[in-house]
């Protein structure tokens, strides 16, 4: 029995009327539903995990480039035993940097015509089975325009028609006569590498440490699909790029800290010499012996000289460091962390600082731009460094593209197929309940609202039309996202770099971690934070980076019952003694979850001359009991929605309340 037709509101019929505009016929609306029904029937595109990448180029770009393994998983599974294992790899290889790898076999193949023949073959089957997740409008939309035409024939190829065999052949041969193989190779490989990642999900902390956070964000700028959750020390830069001097004077430090300045001075232009130049005139005579660099394992060779005036300059910036803190602290003490103003504690007569009633010794207790009675006031030379690095700053065409990529982009929190990622923690009380924090004076929010309002804030100091008022906190508010006890992106009792560089009792630099990171292991903790963000997924979990998983010692970066991942195992060199591995990378394709523990990267030169790849152990976190579908996603849901209202408006059509358009007069 037919239901009776129920007319739709006005509301509802504005909106259809807007919908008939994209769809102005019955013809239209049938076939776009169709091509929705069949998009939910495809396998789920495969999410790429990674977090906390620090600066580390090199890694990134071959994590990207082999997608954690998954291009490797694929030849493997495409070629078995048909390819040796080493044939295997330099088709990888090949796959990664094709540009590269290409003039290492044109220098070493005697029959370079058959290599052609053979690997354009294996390439096409790769490709094949990489677009076959994809509807052929979206793969189209992926290929280089110079071989679009040529690739879709031979990624539509039905081996039992045999009358074709001919015809793929002559295009394969004709590729080669004509001197196009090394162009069609490059163009083949990238397009897998594009075909092979749907989505790029970056769980924070591009930049610090590393020397490369800007190529990164360069590569980002042009890859297909990517988000990211901002992480503290992408939050520190934007503070810098808004032009927080704290923030700036943090940058600056870090950088000099891991004797890492090719971020700062090759890209983004900032410069430093007036820094150097401070620096060699106030502390020239001082050992400075608590700032000497960091080298990790992979830096190469520093000077002494170099390292001498590095030490000299961080310094410098860190004594300037902890003074604009200090009036930070001073003018907004809602923040409630006038107790960080370390200046003001330091008994510059006898050389020690009390802390919580305690007396320290200072190991260096050279001071000379510290004045007693105004310990936290700048000297006039320091105040005209700053407003010289502050205007470097201001003025990084670069830094600001890249900041606004970031804004583009990012945001604290996503909510992708039942997944909640942030980068560091969502503050609890001791009891395991969402913790209020304040952000504006007077304004106080907890779980969700506490990560969109923080969201915000960053956005406001961006704007430049916002109230004077709200747009100032807003650029010191970066601050207390660095450094503030309940910022989701810190979360710990302090952060203890003045204590780490002047105090030698070690019980002073102890950081008490926030209760987020005691509690997360529990699985009612889980739970109720992600009722609090509405995850209503059965399969949901919470997925984190920010704090490295000691390896080592044995933690599991599996937690709660398989409810919450880490995936910073530590991608950064400084971090690899320290944890044992060199990063976690997530992939979450059809048939589920898959956690890769990556052994430390040797270099891209080494990858592309002796095939290595980054050594990665596979962990199985979750495999589905079925092949999910595109209908299984939160995509599935939009478009389940789309054909719903296409339906609607198929009705109003059928039933005379909307009249087909004309599609010569539409045009």
């Amino acid at each position: 029995m037919e239901m009776e037709y129920k007319h739709p509101t006005l509301q509802d019929l504005r909106y259809l009327e807007l919908l008939s505009q994209s769809f102005p016929t019955i013809a239209d609306a049938s076939t776009e539903i169709i091509n929705l029904q069949a998009i939910l029937h495809l396998p789920k595109g495969t999410e790429h995990f990674l977090a906390d990448i620090h600066g580390e180029n090199e890694a990134f770009q071959h994590v990207l480039k082999n997608a954690s393994g998954n291009i490797k998983r694929k030849v493997s599974e495409l070629f078995g035993n048909t390819l040796r294992e080493s044939e295997k790899r330099e088709l990888c290889t090949l796959i990664y940097y094709p540009e590269q790898k290409l003039q290492l076999v044109k220098a070493a193949e005697q029959d370079i015509y058959d290599w052609y023949h053979i690997t354009l073959h294996q390439l096409v089957m790769v490709c094949r089975d990489v677009s076959s997740k994809y509807t052929r409008s979206k793969v189209r939309k992926a290929l280089p325009k110079d071989f679009s035409y040529i690739i879709q024939e031979l990624l539509h190829e039905n081996a039992g028609v045999t009358n074709k065999v001919a015809y793929y052949n002559v295009i394969l041969e004709t590729i080669i006569s004509t001197g196009r193989a090394d162009d069609f190779i490059i163009a083949l490989a990238h397009v897998i590498q594009r075909l092979v990642i749907d989505q790029l999900h970056i769980l924070g902390d591009v930049y610090d440490r590393g020397p490369g956070a800007h190529i990164i964000m360069d590569t980002m700028e042009h890859y297909h699909s990517w988000d990211i959750q901002w992480g503290n020390h992408d939050v520190l830069w934007m503070g810098a790029c808004a032009g927080n001097n704290a923030c700036i004077c943090n940058v600056i430090r870090l950088s000099l800290r891991y004797a890492n300045l090719t971020t700062l001075e090759e890209g983004y232009g900032i410069n430093l010499v007036p820094l150097a130049t401070f620096a060699m005139e106030t502390y020239g005579d001082d050992p400075c012996e608590a700032f000497y660099p960091k080298l990790s394992g992979g830096s190469k060779e520093v000077a002494e000289k170099t390292l001498r005036l590095t030490a000299l300059m961080h310094k410098a910036i860190a004594i300037i460091q902890f003074k604009e803190e200090a009036q930070l602290y001073e003018r907004h003490p809602e923040w409630k962390m006038q107790n960080r103003a370390l200046f003001n504690f330091v008994n510059y007569e006898k050389g020690t600082i009390t802390l919580d009633g305690k007396e320290y010794e200072l190991h260096d207790h050279y001071f000379p731009t510290v004045d007693p009675n105004h310990p936290n006031e700048l000297t006039p030379e320091e105040k005209e460094l700053m407003q010289r690095l502050r205007h470097s700053f201001m003025v990084s065409e670069k830094l600001h593209k890249h900041m606004r990529l970031l804004l583009q982009h990012g945001c604290m929190y996503a909510i992708f197929n039942g997944n909640l990622l942030f980068h560091a923690s969502i503050p609890l009380n001791e009891d395991g309940t969402l913790k209020e924090v304040e952000i504006y004076p007077g304004r106080k929010y907890v779980g969700r609202q506490l990560m969109h309002q923080t969201g915000m804030m960053i956005r406001t100091a961006f704007q430049h039309d916002a109230p004077n008022d709200e747009h100032q906190y807003a650029i010191d508010y970066f601050l207390y996202l660095w450094c503030g006890p309940d910022s989701p992106l810190f979360n710990k009792s302090k952060m203890s770099t003045f204590e780490r560089y002047f105090i030698a009792d070690k019980e002073t630099h102890h950081e008490e971690k926030g209760y987020y990171f005691k509690l997360r292991n529990q699985e009612a903790i889980v739970d109720q934070i992600l009722d609090a963000f509405n995850v209503k997924d059965p399969n949901r979990h919470i997925i984190n980076g920010h704090v490295p998983v000691h390896v080592m010692n044995g933690e599991n970066p599996i937690k709660a019952n398989g409810k919450l991942m880490v995936i910073d195992g530590g991608f950064s060199q400084a971090y690899h003694k320290e944890t044992g591995i060199a990063g976690y990378t997530l992939v979450y394709h059809s048939r589920g979850f898959q956690l890769v523990q990556h052994e430390p990267f040797t270099n891209t030169e080494d990858a592309i001359l002796q095939g290595t790849d980054i050594i990665g152990t596979t962990q199985i976190v979750e495999m589905s009991a079925h092949r999910m579908l595109v209908a299984d996603t939160d995509k599935g849901a939009e478009l389940k929605q789309q054909i719903k209202d296409l339906e609607a408006l198929l009705d109003a059509y059928r039933h005379g309340v909307l009249k087909e358009r004309d599609r010569q007069m539409r045009k």
